[in-house]
């Protein structure tokens, strides 16, 4: 390890990861030479800083650049003066170099001069590499970006830290013949040597370096569509271009969306969004520049699932939100990027429902919602904020906590204070503090100053600790809080205490007006009402056994997200051990039997029908199918398979979850057959797009050797993004054993590496071949961990948690993955080994009765 670089004279003490104050940046000037061919690259920078008192070194960051030279300008009697390094340190362990001088460079203003190159990688970060496949059969390839959290030094030496905001005026010199985009607009274009041009860009405002972009490669850009005086476009590959009408127009809305939002100009010149083909992230803000995988950006809606343009449409909301919450104002460290996730999640949902309202946005986000309950409910939960000191700690926020429940919370907060007053402190917090850098006490000092509470005060318990309350509603109507546990008992990072603003509504009242009530301690409402009325809390609700059979039998007068939290919040006890399944089994019953239309709210049973599949002994089995045959056969003959006169936007969802289940779980053979026949036709009367991966799940769980290479072939030659997922995904489908290790095989060399962990993950949930597929990662782990993007490899083992039967087996993973640290997640696995626990100990608990329970409940009365 390098010794530490020498701070300077008069420079604070500060962690060895952090630069010295002593100087920051004003201005970039760069300029970079990519060389697709040889996959490499050179560059130069200026960098206008500003020098705050007498040192005798300057530190920048830089990873896995060679600096060619260097140099100083000083003003010097107006002339200037320059400076050549006594020394140049390079610290490769905290990614920096400095660069020592003779004598104190004196306060003042400077211009520091660097020559650099570097290697475009593929591990999809930095200055990185990615390629396709043309028209013609010929690989083409692209140099692009991502820079977040911590890469922007492995593309140029730079002040790599969100706090030293500076312009970029970026230049790209390319070859002749290849498209380059940037932050900026194009400003200029000239001949260079060697047959190339260069491309310069218009300065941006001032922004931190991780929002910085540069894409060159044989790309195209969609006509721009002028937004109230913003260009918009849509960059692609190639022969791509009947892909881009739908998020041009999505894109259209959210920018007029939150421009009429956040009272506020959108803060950029144009608006890029481009399509890249390797892709980490599902996007990345960078300011007018923004990247995108292609199968959230580019789609054919006539060939789409509904959920399919929903995900697009999710994905162009929540980027084009950060250009103001992120780009326009900025955490000042890595601890603050919950807030720029979590508000621009909370933000996609709002311009969303208000681009489809027919969609019912929240009522799905419901969904995202009940999934970081799952794991805010762990003792290995965590903060939503908490201290970070080494950036790469900060890849532990990026996760379901940050995203779903730091969104949940913000919502949950708007719809206390009032949207109005909520919509005002976001102005004032984004006016007060436009092209600055924040901490989060601001945003709540904004939002106190709009609605006169102390905002601070509440979002505290909510922030600054893991977990959250069970309100308890006593016989009376009185509510008591404690925290939810999945273990039982309170502990770990799970907080003790929180002030939740409840909102609650009576019953009958038909036009479902919510009254607040902040619960800090006890408290009282009249009996007989709705808590958590609308479902926007971010806590689970305990009623009573009498209140919640009177609920069940009027689940027509609760809103379909008030339905959703009755049943996961029922579910949640089952599966803690709080309560009987057959609890949830009786709601079950009521689902069926009122006539439930909502995917969101049948998500919950047929998820706890999942775990069921797993935890049933063997001879238990067919008593589950029937079971489930039972309960969802008279749904789907309502539903049928094809859209009818009576479908909503969210029938289709519906229909295929419960197809997928009978054909799978359920094992009806009349599905199954019903499946295959439809495949087999595919040829000549394509599939229906919502209910296509059920159907490939469903030949899959009963094809073979046949049906997988027409799956393959559909995957190697797919006619958009949508459907190269969907075959890719059903390849693990298959129960057989060989078929199982050919697309293990797949993932290590044929499948990109931002897909293969994905593809490794649904083999080890499919209950047939998980077991065997443990094997392979557990005998491939040192090569999976090197070949795939690290902020990857979390979500491929987060499929271990389905590996619950035998207890043994989870035994042999908890080990295996306790001796095999990944860097930056140590939390999230600790998640997912201890949700594995908690459903081994609800099969030991629940297995051997549940099917016999879900019989006798779904038997008549």
């Amino acid at each position: 390890m390098t010794a530490p670089t020498p701070r300077g004279a008069g420079a604070a003490a500060a962690p060895t990861y952090r630069l010295p104050t002593t100087v920051r940046p004003r201005a970039y000037r760069l300029v970079l030479t990519p060389d697709l061919a040889a996959a490499a690259f050179s560059g130069e920078v200026e960098i206008d800083v500003t020098v705050a008192e007498p040192v005798t070194s300057l530190t920048v960051n830089a990873a896995e650049l060679e600096i060619t030279s260097a140099e100083l300008t000083v003003p010097d009697a107006g002339t200037g003066a320059t400076l050549v390094p006594t020394g140049v340190v390079l610290d490769p362990d905290e990614e920096m170099a400095t660069f020592t001088f003779a004598e104190p460079l004196a306060p003042g203003p400077a211009t520091l001069r660097l020559t650099f190159a570097g290697v475009l990688n593929d591990q999809l970060h930095g200055f990185y590499r990615s390629t396709f496949t043309d028209e013609t059969g010929a690989e083409r390839v692209i140099a692009t970006t991502q820079m977040e959290a911590t890469d922007a030094r492995r593309a140029f030496p730079c002040f790599d830290e969100p706090e030293y905001k500076a312009t970029f005026e970026i230049t790209l010199v390319v070859d002749e013949g290849l498209a380059a985009f940037s932050n900026g607009p194009v400003v200029e274009e000239t001949p260079a040597p060697g047959g190339r041009r260069r491309v310069r860009f218009a300065p941006t405002m001032v922004m931190s370096t991780y929002l910085v972009a540069f894409v060159v490669g044989p790309l195209e850009a969609t006509d721009p569509v002028d937004v109230d005086g913003v260009p918009l476009r849509i960059v692609h590959a190639p022969g791509k271009d009947h892909l881009t009408a739908f998020a041009l127009d999505v894109g259209t809305h959210a920018l007029r969306f939150f421009t009429g939002y956040f009272g506020i100009p959108y803060p950029a010149d144009k608006l890029d969004l481009v399509a890249i083909p390797d892709f980490a992230f599902g996007a990345m803000e960078n300011l007018g520049c923004v990247t995108f995988r292609e199968s959230v950006l580019l789609v054919d809606p006539d060939r789409a699932a509904r959920v399919e343009l929903e995900r697009v449409a999710d994905v162009v909301c929540h980027e084009i939100a950060h250009m103001w919450f992120g780009d326009l104002v900025t955490m000042k460290w890595w601890n603050g990027i919950w807030l720029n996730e979590a508000f621009a999640t909370m933000m996609e949902v709002l311009a969303v429902d208000a681009y489809r309202p027919e969609w019912q946005r929240w009522v799905s986000f419901g969904v995202e919602r009940e999934a970081a309950l799952a794991v805010d409910g762990l003792h290995a939960t965590r903060p939503v904020e908490f201290p970070v000191g080494r950036p790469e700690e900060s890849q532990g926020m990026f996760d379901v906590l940050t995203y779903q429940k730091g969104g949940s919370v913000l919502r949950m907060l708007e719809q206390f204070l009032g949207p109005e007053v909520f919509r005002d402190g976001i102005h004032d917090y984004l006016t007060a503090h436009a092209y600055a850098n924040t901490e989060t006490s601001d945003l709540w000092d904004a939002l106190g100053r709009a609605s006169g509470r102390d905002v601070g005060a509440l979002m505290a318990t909510w922030i600054d600790q893991g977990g959250y309350p069970l309100v308890t509603v006593g016989e009376d109507g009185s509510l008591s809080q404690r925290p939810f546990s999945y273990s039982g008992e309170a502990g770990g990072a799970i907080g003790d205490h929180w002030q939740v603003p409840v909102l609650w509504r009576a019953l009958d009242d038909e036009d479902r007006a919510t009254t607040p009530l902040l619960l800090d301690g006890a408290g009282q409402v009249a009996p007989g009402l709705v808590v958590n009325a609308g479902g926007s809390g971010y806590f689970r609700v305990a009623y009573p056994t009498g209140e919640v059979v009177r609920l069940a039998a009027r689940l027509g007068d609760l809103a379909p997200l008030e339905r959703y939290d009755l049943v996961s919040d029922t579910w949640a006890a089952a599966l803690a051990g709080r309560a009987p399944v057959t609890d949830l089994l009786r709601l079950a019953r009521a689902l069926g039997a009122s006539g439930e239309s909502d995917p969101s709210v049948w998500s919950v049973v047929l998820g706890a029908l999942g775990l069921f599949d797993r935890v049933v002994p063997d001879a238990d089995r067919p008593a589950l199918a029937r079971s489930v045959r039972a309960l969802l056969v008279p749904v789907a003959d309502r539903l049928g398979w094809d859209a009818g006169p009576g479908d909503d936007e969210r029938t289709p969802a519906l229909r295929a979850a419960v197809l997928r289940t009978l054909g799978t779980i359920g094992e009806d053979p009349a599905v199954a057959a019903e499946a295959a026949r439809r495949f087999a036709r595919a040829a000549t009367v394509p599939l229906d797009a919502d209910t296509e991966s059920a159907v490939l799940e469903i030949v899959a769980a009963h094809g073979g050797g046949a049906e997988y290479e027409a799956f393959l072939a559909r995957y190697r030659t797919p006619s958009t993004p949508q459907e190269e997922i969907r075959y890719l995904y059903a390849l693990a489908a298959f129960d057989d054993a060989d078929l199982a290790a050919r697309t293990f095989a797949l993932a290590l060399d044929e499948v990109r590496t931002q897909n293969a962990p994905f593809l490794i993950q649904s083999l080890l949930v499919n209950r047939a071949t998980g077991p065997a597929t443990w094997e392979r990662v557990a005998g491939a782990w040192e090569t999976l961990v090197a070949r795939f993007p690290a902020n990857i490899v979390p979500r491929m083992l987060d499929g271990v948690r389905t590996l619950c039967a035998p207890p043994a087996l989870a035994e042999e993973v908890t080990r295996f993955v306790e001796a095999h640290p990944l860097l930056g997640a140590g939390r999230t696995v600790e998640q997912i080994l201890e949700r594995l626990a908690v459903s081994v100990a609800f099969g030991q608990r629940e297995g051997p009765g549940v099917a016999a329970a879900f019989e006798a409940a779904l038997a008549p009365s």
